[in-house]
């Protein structure tokens, strides 16, 4: 399997269509200072147009989420950093589903089920691991409540007991968190890790079709 890089942003900064842009923005500036009444006109004209570029781009990066599937590991970039898991710690991908009265329904997000936490606890950074905590909150209630424990959530949200792996390694702090968080969603939808369907370039079905012939293909480590 060749290594891809996917994007949920339909606009890439580096394309030769936003470079053109670029320049004729840089050009269209420098008819501005130029025929400006003023010094300072042309300056605060030059301060205004910057800074609405300048938090354009930023909202654009921010809001951007980039996938590399390579044959040996899955990697997802956020604007805050990103975490890395191997093929072969991968037990599966699936799209979520919530039970109610019996009958399935398709969740927004996509699910991963690792085989060891420890890779993936050590692989993600803090900022993302704090923003995982946050943001996914509504779907660990959600989990909850479909298992008759939302009295229940309050303790679980937030568990910060430390966490010990079946190598007798110990983790606390952000890592525990998030372990134990993992733990919680795995016993409500049989998931660890968790991708939302926003964050995708295509339809869940797609993403998870490709995900899985990769994790068909990987070869087991020695």
């Amino acid at each position: 399997m060749q290594t891809q890089h996917l994007t949920n942003q339909p606009i890439n900064l580096k394309s030769p269509t936003m470079k053109l842009f670029g320049w004729i923005m840089v050009i269209a500036l420098i008819f501005l200072v130029m025929y400006s009444p003023g010094w300072q006109q042309a300056l605060l004209t030059l301060v205004v147009i910057t800074s609405v570029l300048g938090f354009a781009y930023l909202m654009i990066k921010k809001a951007t989420v980039a996938y590399t599937l390579t044959p040996t590991h899955f990697q997802q970039h956020l604007f805050k950093g990103g975490w890395v898991v191997k093929w072969t710690n991968i037990s599966k991908i699936g799209i979520c589903q919530y039970d109610q009265d019996g009958w399935q329904h398709p969740l927004p997000w996509i699910g991963i089920k690792l085989k060891h936490y420890s890779p993936y606890l050590m692989s993600i950074c803090p900022r993302i691991a704090t923003e995982i905590l946050l943001s996914q909150r509504a779907l660990l209630y959600l989990g909850a409540k479909q298992n008759q424990e939302a009295t229940a959530f309050e303790d679980i949200v937030l568990d910060s007991k430390p966490y010990k792996n079946s190598n007798g390694e110990e983790f606390k702090g952000l890592q525990a968190m998030l372990a134990n968080r993992m733990m919680h969603q795995r016993s409500y939808y049989d998931y660890d890790i968790f991708i939302s369907v926003h964050d995708l370039d295509r339809s869940p079905e797609e993403f998870v079709g490709l995900t899985r012939r990769y994790l068909a293909a990987a070869e087991p480590e020695e």
